[in-house]
């Protein structure tokens, strides 16, 4: 059965794309609360498989469908499938695609499995309710990618830190997520996304508005992620930004003006008024309930760490370094990817879903960053 793109209300996968049934996974019982809706979760190599993630596994299979894309080690592995064994389905990454980024490969494997329409791809530090799957699910019908608004909890400093970065991007359009949800047919209609980046929800985003698809953030949808277990001080995705890049550049050279000048009442004033700021996007659509009041405090640190950390991102690049291990390029803009999406050919858009072999990727070189 072709998928009907009424189904979608946006676009037709190329190349008649079959639609998989919907069956449930062994042992998750069929309740009232089950939606039609699929669960990705990319298990990366390096992940840590602890902290209750059975646990939560079990109570997600109650409600939807659970794909693991496991990429840990085969004794690792097996130890996974014996623990989920009934709970959720169980893969190794699919061998036949490419790419640096382990994680998006997870993500190309889990979507094409994919037996719903509606797909919430997260990370082994996404903690969702059934509330936040049923919102989830319903914006779904009306837009091809959800991004909602994740808090994280517990706060170790370094969270907290990191909280306050939070409250300014909301304050100023919408933070980056830990998770998406997306159609699959659109996803698939356009190839999935390019699994050599680093920063692969952003690319993800940024390739269905390329596509064409709609997008909504709702700053209402709040996600639980789990702390990381050790501060990240990277900041290769504002060198994908171009908005924010400037912004973090101008943070060091500004404060050590205002101290050649002696004056540091223009530092005090200007930490005030980034705390305000983040005071802003703290209570933008009810966030105060999941972000407490102290959090606003961090906003300035968080400056101040990403301004180090954006000077340091551009010149490992001026250097001819990558910014992360994994790939190459942290995002490609929307411009270059509508230009890669315009020069596939229509059955490249599907070839890695219908035959399980990995299209020859445009060359990233031909792209304008």
């Amino acid at each position: 059965m072709v998928i009907d793109p009424r189904q979608s209300g946006r676009h037709r996968p190329a190349g008649g794309i079959q639609e998989a049934p919907a069956r449930l996974d062994p042992g998750a019982a069929s309740t009232p609360d089950r939606l039609p809706l699929a669960y990705v979760l990319p298990l990366r190599a390096d992940s840590d498989s602890g902290g209750g993630l059975t646990g939560y596994l079990r109570e997600l299979s109650r409600w939807v469908d659970v794909i693991v894309v496991d990429g840990s080690p085969p004794e690792l592995f097996a130890r996974h499938a014996a623990a989920w064994r009934g709970l959720v389905r169980h893969v190794p990454p699919d061998p036949a695609l490419r790419g640096r980024n382990p994680t998006a490969l997870g993500v190309l494997t889990g979507v094409a499995l994919a037996r719903h329409e509606h797909v919430v791809i997260a990370g082994d530090d996404v903690r969702y309710d059934l509330a936040g799957l049923r919102a989830v699910h319903g914006l779904l019908d009306r837009v091809d990618l959800v991004r909602p608004q994740h808090h994280v909890d517990p706060l170790p400093w370094h969270a907290w830190r990191d909280t306050g970065g939070t409250l300014l991007r909301r304050a100023l359009g919408g933070d980056r997520p830990g998770t998406l949800a997306v159609r699959r047919s659109t996803f698939l209609a356009m190839g999935g996304y390019d699994p050599d980046v680093l920063a692969g929800n952003l690319e993800l985003v940024r390739t269905v508005r390329a596509y064409g698809g709609a997008t909504r953030t709702p700053a209402w949808l709040y996600v639980r992620r789990l702390p990381p277990a050790a501060a990240r001080r990277q900041a290769y995705d504002e060198v994908a930004r171009p908005g924010w890049l400037p912004a973090a550049l101008a943070v060091l050279p500004a404060a050590a003006a205002a101290l050649a000048a002696r004056r540091p009442g223009l530092l005090l004033r200007a930490g005030v008024a980034t705390v305000a700021v983040a005071e802003l996007g703290r209570r933008r659509a009810g966030g105060a309930r999941v972000f407490p009041a102290h959090t606003s405090l961090a906003a300035p640190l968080w400056l101040l760490e990403r301004g180090v950390g954006a000077w340091l991102a551009v010149g490992r690049r001026l250097r001819g370094g990558a910014p992360g291990p994994d790939a190459g390029q942290a995002a490609h803009s929307i411009r270059a990817l509508r230009r890669r999406l315009a020069e596939r050919r229509p059955d490249d858009l599907v070839l890695w879903v219908e035959t399980g072999a990995a299209p020859a990727p445009a060359r990233s070189d031909r792209l304008p960053g």
